[in-house]
């Protein structure tokens, strides 16, 4: 899991590093994630915001925990680097699922 990062989500939001992912062709050579012109689409959860508050003013509880491995829409992530780190931030709505 991700070291203290120094960013607070708000809302539904959620904070996602991104996993590095190698993969091998059918000789054996691996490529790894740098080479790939693809983005993640797998992370793992280092921050949650403080939950979707809805027209009534309760607030929806996180499906998703930190550490969590997620997988996420494609294009909906939001990219920043901080500290040298890259991170994605994106709705609990982009998460289609956990990797158990």
């Amino acid at each position: 899991m991700a070291k203290n990062i120094k960013i607070k989500p708000i809302g539904d939001n959620i904070v996602v590093k991104p996993l590095e992912e190698e993969s091998t062709t059918k000789s054996g050579i691996v490529i790894p994630d740098t080479v790939s012109k693809e983005s993640p689409q797998k992370g793992e959860v280092v921050a949650l915001g403080t939950g979707k508050v809805l027209k009534n003013g309760k607030t929806v509880d996180f499906v998703v925990k930190i550490g969590d491995k997620v997988l996420f829409k494609k294009y909906s992530p939001t990219e920043i680097k901080l500290d040298d780190e890259d991170y994605l931030i994106m709705s609990q709505e982009d998460i289609l699922g956990i990797i158990e």
